[in-house]
């Protein structure tokens, strides 16, 4: 257990130094395993990790579903979402507010990705926004905020990654996630409507919504049977999660032809940023694996499960003491790399917790309802100063909105986050009522 930790405070001092996470895992890892068992045995683990990780069939879902949500957000089917949910709010205060969280709500659904999500609706929602006189705090916390339910409502990339990391059924982590993305979108939309009834000076006066276009209603139509598609396949069990990965990615692009809104130039930049994105995960992902081994291999779940009957600690305490320790990493850790660092440490020990009768009486359910836990928690981390990756993004499409503004308006929805995270706590069955 010794060595584990004194490996956790390199990792954090590799981290701090700017020194990349993936690089950072398989460094530590890979010395560690070699402190242990010897130079050889250890460079035998890394060519394993690598080549195992690289000929995964399992982890192919990645970079289709990752391609899927490319091709959307570069065929303007986001902009349709956005006027059918103005249609829907437009004749509400921050009515606006409201259509851009609904409709990041629905982009990430069928897109995957909370960054994907955030820099395409800081591109359609903004503008409107700004040419109603929404203030930008509001617009661009309404965007930041919503653009994290990417990794909840499925199909979720880190859903998946967390199927594979324990070998969870990743059909039923994506079932898992609908009633708690579902909360999500109700809290942030309740988040709005407080917010600009406490300061109505971040949202003007209600205005008629814009007319949706043809391409618009297509847009709309189509992401909702595409989601449907994905959903009712895995859900009925027509296909796998890995053959919906390859269906969904092909029916975004049918959809995307029959709109004409994909040019050469998108299609190529939705190939280069898939394969960008996909290289960082597997990348990331082979550094977790060489990190998660050294751990194991130095026996730290199983000496924390010892502690945890040692000093008869509460399951409850225990899940409450790894949400503590997943909103403090959140603040400097980037998601994926937080999901990949704690959770191989973290599951075994969530799989040994006894809670008695009911719905957490079943290992696989714990697993599950975790997985719940753990995305909320991440998704709380992508709005967290001083990091918060989609705050970043938007700085980054949005250049003359000072930070201070955009954290300023994320508070609303941070609160939210907080609550929805206490209640899925509190209530796993809005996690497991639907498997």
């Amino acid at each position: 257990m010794t060595e584990s930790l004194v490996a956790l405070v390199l990792l954090l001092v590799l981290v701090f130094a700017r020194v990349p996470i993936a690089f950072a895992m398989a460094l530590v890892g890979a010395a560690g395993f070699a402190w242990l068992r010897g130079v050889e045995p250890a460079g035998a683990m890394v060519g394993a990790a690598v080549f195992e990780t690289g000929f995964s069939y399992s982890l192919s879902v990645v970079p289709l579903f990752i391609f899927m949500g490319n091709i959307l957000a570069h065929s303007g089917i986001a902009h349709g979402l956005f006027a059918g949910a103005d249609r829907l709010f437009g004749r509400m205060r921050g009515g606006l507010a409201l259509a851009t969280v609904l409709s990041c709500s629905g982009f990430s659904a069928v897109s995957g990705s909370s960054l994907a999500t955030a820099a395409t609706m800081s591109r359609v929602a903004m503008p409107p926004m700004r040419r109603f006189g929404y203030s930008d705090s509001l617009a661009a916390g309404s965007i930041a905020a919503g653009g994290t339910l990417g990794i909840l409502i499925p199909p979720s990339v880190i859903m998946i990654i967390y199927g594979l990391l324990t070998e969870s059924d990743i059909g039923k982590l994506f079932i898992a996630g609908l009633i708690p993305g579902a909360l999500g979108v109700v809290f942030y939309l309740v988040a709005v409507l407080v917010a600009v009834r406490v300061n109505p000076r971040l949202a003007p006066p209600v205005s008629d919504p814009e007319p949706m276009s043809r391409a618009d209603v297509m847009g709309v139509m189509g992401t909702l049977a595409l989601f449907a598609f994905i959903m009712i396949g895995i859900y009925g069990g027509f296909f796998t999660p890995i053959e919906a990965a390859g269906m969904g990615a092909i029916f975004s692009l049918l959809l995307a032809m029959a709109m004409r809104s994909l040019s050469r130039k998108g299609f190529w930049e939705a190939c280069c940023e898939t394969v960008l994105s996909s290289a960082m995960i597997f990348a990331i992902i082979i550094g977790a694996e060489i990190f998660s081994a050294f751990v194991n291999f130095a026996g730290l779940p199983d000496a924390l499960v010892d502690l945890i009957y040692e000093f008869e600690i509460s399951p409850w305490a225990v899940i409450g003491l790894m949400v503590a320790i997943y909103l403090v990493m959140g603040c400097v850790f980037e998601s994926l790399s937080m999901i990949l660092l704690t959770v191989p440490v973290f599951y075994p020990i969530v799989y040994q917790l006894d809670f008695g009768a009911g719905l957490l009486s079943d290992p696989e359910n714990i697993l599950i309802w975790f997985a719940v836990v753990v995305v909320v928690v991440t998704e709380i981390s992508l709005i967290t100063p001083p990091v918060g990756m989609n705050v970043f993004v938007l700085r980054a499409t949005l250049p003359e909105i000072p930070l201070k503004a955009i954290f300023r308006g994320i508070v609303p929805f941070w609160i939210a986050d907080i609550l929805r995270l206490a209640l899925l706590v509190l209530v796993p069955a809005l996690s497991l009522w639907l498997l």
